[in-house]
């Protein structure tokens, strides 16, 4: 039986099923980030919280996950990757029984704030481990694995958080990851090769500071802004200053530090840097696309939330199909960059089209869109993560892979908060119009029909469903400038395309006599 060789050319044993053990520790973080989403006001009833006070479930664990996301590299190296790796996925799971089993809100956050600080590093080690067990000439199908559990993991989130609630308890939307937590955590431990630890090395807590101070007030003001209306609120402008500010002593630092913990050589390497940009750019796409979908059609065309779910459920097998697809294009080694300039521009295509649906759209048509757009993902993600790591040293990976991650974060914070605000604002905006045309002038109001009396804005029940109409298509409005503005998201990552270089293929390894 032959024996599975990894990036190094040493011989990985048992590389299925590491695989199937990182891809679950993967899936589990990911899923985690949308999967209480529709729990939300299940929890805030049985924890005795307001609306506003429950939300902190949410941003708790996500800024705890974007804080310890950036120093994994170095942490990775300094206690080695496999006891890393199953530290966290230890944790994470501890930390989803503590969730589970809350009683207070309290206890709650801080819960989640375990959950986020133990899960950050998951998803960066499972891509770091696949790309050195795999060789260069089935990286794309490795990462094609990888990208699945990335891109598919918050369209499942809610569908699978809905279930759990309506079938079981919301508390098991946290508990369903103790048999997969140890699962996993049982095939790292037996089939993960050991990796070496640094003792000598030493942290950059000021580097790891200012940047916690900078990535986490950014994303407070991100998650608050809406609700605290922006920089009108002074809570909203304190964060935003911090957010500043840490992140540029942060970039000072990086320059004048002798060791920063963050290797500046990554920073050299155009590929990466391109590819980086380009996951933030998709990544507020794909959340933030997810988001306004799943509202979309709960909130205008009265899907329930399973039957929501389920609509969304092609634009996942479309992702599945593209990435494999695009693997096996790279794997005959097809220039990535046409790769990913055809899946940008069929999904800025597709976005364009979603700016003419109407709430009565037909299913078919619908589906047939997400797929396109699903597929059309897929041909980004998985070449641009093929070309990031393409030119960088192997050492780097852990680094790299948590910027990676880092990057497509804050991409998926940043498009959440601007198509959140867009949506609330342009509503109001298109109702005001709108409303400006409702006059006893008229000729609709003027007549003696039955619709005329219903309509009558002088009676109360005519006042409410005039304002009824008028908010329903002020909301369409609304969606069709998100979906419009998403469109234009496709530019910057097609600009990227000319800064980045055509890796060398590497010469095959000599065979021994």
């Amino acid at each position: 039986m032959s024996v599975a060789v990894g990036a190094s050319g040493q011989k990985v044993p048992h590389r299925a099923l590491l695989t199937g053990c990182a891809m679950t520790a993967t899936l589990m973080q990911i899923l985690d980030s949308t999967i209480a989403n529709v729990a939300l006001p299940y929890m805030q009833g049985s924890l005795s919280t307001t609306m506003s006070q429950i939300t902190w479930v949410l941003t708790s664990y996500v800024i705890a996950s974007a804080i310890m996301t950036a120093p994994v590299g170095w942490l990775a190296q300094r206690f080695g990757r496999k006891r890393l790796f199953v530290f966290s996925l230890v944790g994470f799971t501890g930390a989803s029984m503590l969730c589970g089993a809350a009683q207070s809100l309290e206890q709650m956050v801080m819960s989640r704030v375990l959950q986020g600080a133990c899960g950050a590093a998951l998803a960066p080690l499972s891509q770091a481990t696949m790309l050195d067990i795999y060789p260069f000439e089935q990286r794309a199908q490795a990462m094609a694995i990888f990208g699945i559990g990335i891109m598919v993991g918050p369209i499942m989130g809610p569908t699978l958080g809905g279930y759990l609630t309506d079938a079981f308890d919301w508390r098991w939307v946290f508990y369903v990851n103790l048999p997969f937590g140890i699962l996993a955590t049982v095939g790292l431990v037996v089939f993960m090769p050991d990796t070496p630890a640094k003792d000598e090395l030493r942290f950059d807590w000021f580097g790891f500071a200012v940047l916690a101070l900078g990535v986490g007030m950014l994303q407070m003001m991100l998650d608050r802004g809406q609700e605290e209306d922006w920089f009108s609120s002074r809570e909203i402008v304190i964060e935003g200053v911090l957010a500043i500010g840490g992140l540029y002593l942060f970039g000072v630092h990086m320059v004048t530090a002798d060791k920063p913990f963050i290797p500046r050589v990554i920073f050299t390497d155009r590929n990466f840097v391109a590819a980086m940009l380009m996951m933030f750019c998709t990544g507020t796409i794909l959340v933030s696309s997810s988001a306004l979908l799943a509202s979309y059609l709960q909130n205008l065309s009265y899907y329930p939330v399973s039957e929501a779910g389920r609509a969304m459920a092609p634009r996942g097998l479309g992702t599945m199909a593209a990435m494999f697809i695009a693997s096996r294009l790279g794997g005959v080694y097809v220039d990535q960059r046409k790769l990913m300039a055809f899946g940008l521009i069929g999904l800025g295509l597709t976005m364009h089209s979603m700016t003419s649906w109407t709430p009565d759209l037909s299913e078919r048509e619908m589906v047939v869109t997400l797929v396109i757009q699903g597929f059309a993902m897929g041909f980004i993600f998985n070449p641009m993560t093929v070309v990031a790591f393409a030119t960088l040293p192997p050492q780097f990976r852990s680094d790299a892979a948590a910027l990676q991650n880092l990057s497509r974060n804050i991409g998926a914070a940043i498009g959440l908060s601007i198509t959140a605000f867009n949506l609330t604002r342009g509503s109001q905006i298109s109702h005001s119009d709108l409303a400006a045309g409702i006059t006893p002038f008229n000729h609709v109001l003027q007549g003696h029909g039955a619709m005329s009396r219903a309509l009558d804005p002088a009676t109360h029940m005519g006042a409410g469903m005039l304002d009824a109409m008028i908010g329903r298509q002020a909301q369409i409005i609304a969606y069709t400038n998100d979906y419009r503005l998403m469109t234009w998201m496709v530019v910057p990552p097609l600009l990227m395309l000319l800064i980045m270089r055509r890796p060398a293929r590497p010469p095959a390894p000599l065979k021994r006599s």
